[in-house]
């Protein structure tokens, strides 16, 4: 018996000790993971607020702060004159710069044509206009003074800012419209337009006819009609002719006035060339 009882009390401290060692074991590896956990979460907080911060000073600071501003498409006028008219908005921003307030604005200036304007988050404004093309000039009565002022293909009236056009013969000039002053953005009577539009088809051409023309007078009908009568430059005849102005018309002209030029007939003051005919007017 006693042999038994020791051989039961070895095998009870063999199964015991294994026992205790696996509880223990098991305790420090829950402590482990206990803090494996709280170092991911303050791991992951420490990047919540480093990636909010870096939105904060990328996207949201940008867009309270003055926008970037790019122009483009002007050729007359500077980046500053443009700037200098949206300045009524009074946008210190771009969270609260209006796109369709600074298309209106740009929009009244004579000179413009149209204006595209885009928004690009989080600072970033283009701004792209497309000026008038001058087709001919005429003059307005303005303060007592005759200003020139400029004619594009649908017949806007707008400032000069190029003083050299005036000297040049590159667009005809034209007299005789019934434009008594100029507010911004006018147009001509709808009765002239058909000859501005075929300037504009004629200097399409890439050949400068009017180079030979100082000066096209518009002359009114009882009838409520008009004619014209063309000046040309280097010669002191005058030539009237209907309405119908284009490239033939033009060639014909200047076939007629070659002739006369060369039969040496100083006393012609004037060729007519209505109703399909030619017949000059002595001084």
């Amino acid at each position: 018996m006693g042999n038994i009882g020791v051989l039961l009390n070895n095998y009870q401290t063999e199964e015991t000790v294994p026992v205790s060692q696996f509880e223990i074991t098991e305790k420090k590896e829950e402590g482990g993971d206990k803090k494996l956990k709280i170092i991911k979460i303050v791991f992951g907080i420490l990047c919540f607020f480093l990636v909010a911060e870096l939105i904060i000073y990328k996207y949201v600071m940008p867009a309270f702060s003055s926008p970037k501003v790019t122009f483009s498409g002007q050729k007359l006028y500077s980046a500053e004159e443009i700037a200098e008219k949206l300045l009524p908005m009074n946008s210190t921003n771009w969270v609260n710069f209006s796109v369709s307030e600074a298309v209106a604005l740009l929009s009244s200036e004579p000179g413009f044509d149209n204006v595209m304007i885009e928004k690009k988050f989080p600072d970033k404004i283009y701004i792209n206009v497309v000026e008038r093309e001058p087709v001919a000039l005429t003059f307005v009565m303005d303060d007592g003074f005759s200003n020139p002022v400029q004619i594009d293909k649908n017949g806007v009236l707008f400032p000069v800012k190029d003083k050299s056009i005036v000297d040049s013969n590159v667009i005809p000039i034209i007299s005789g419209l019934p434009v008594e002053h100029m507010s911004g953005g006018m147009r001509i009577p709808s009765k002239y337009r058909p000859l501005i539009d075929q300037i504009y088809k004629i200097s399409s051409l890439g050949k400068n006819y009017f180079a030979g023309i100082s000066e096209i007078c518009v002359l009114p009908k009882d009838t409520g009609n008009y004619e014209l009568e063309l000046i040309p430059s280097q010669s002191k005849v005058k030539v009237l002719t209907d309405r119908s102005l284009n490239e033939d018309a033009l060639k014909y002209m200047m076939v007629v006035l070659d002739v006369v030029n060369k039969l040496g007939t100083e006393e012609v003051s004037e060729i007519d060339l209505r109703y399909g005919s030619v017949s000059c007017k002595i001084r």
